[in-house]
């Protein structure tokens, strides 16, 4: 049995100390608790194939939490649809989950982008005190910049 696998996550575990990303360093352990304790054939499978809609659901849930709650109404949205700002942000979000659909169907046959996208993720966090907003929407930036590239040549 290899044990790159191993070293790379451990790699990557200590550039998530480094440049402390909580999310990448939990990611992390619990990958390597699941390689340790054997379940990693069985599991990895089902991560691989479901995890991301999981993620998109359960941010998807957290997003609406202020609806939920009554924080959140429909004064509230009309409110704020007088304002510029919040028409900026209204077609951002559209962009963005654009994007992110994108950046799914760009993972899934491509799954080699992911490495770059974690790289790259890393580096922003740890130089530029970035935030991991996700590959999802790397990968979209990356989809549609490729077919920006692809529409020229």
């Amino acid at each position: 049995m290899s044990q790159q696998p191993f070293l790379f996550l451990l790699l990557l575990l200590a550039i998530g100390f480094i440049s402390k990303n909580q999310s990448l360093m939990v990611a992390i352990a619990v990958l390597l608790v699941l390689k340790v304790i054997g379940t990693d054939d069985k599991i990895f499978s089902l991560i691989h194939s479901k995890g991301i809609n999981w993620g998109v659901t359960i941010i998807t849930v957290a997003v609406l939490v202020p609806i939920a709650t009554g924080e959140i109404g429909f004064k509230d949205l009309t409110e704020s649809l007088k304002s510029p700002y919040a028409w900026i942000a209204l077609i951002s979000g559209i962009i963005v989950a654009i994007l992110g659909k994108h950046g799914v169907s760009l993972l899934a046959e491509s799954p080699h982008i992911t490495t770059s996208l974690v790289l790259g993720t890393v580096l922003a966090i740890a130089l530029f005190k970035g935030v991991a907003v996700g590959p999802l929407i790397g990968a979209g930036i990356a989809y549609t910049a490729m077919r920006i590239i692809s529409f020229f040549h």
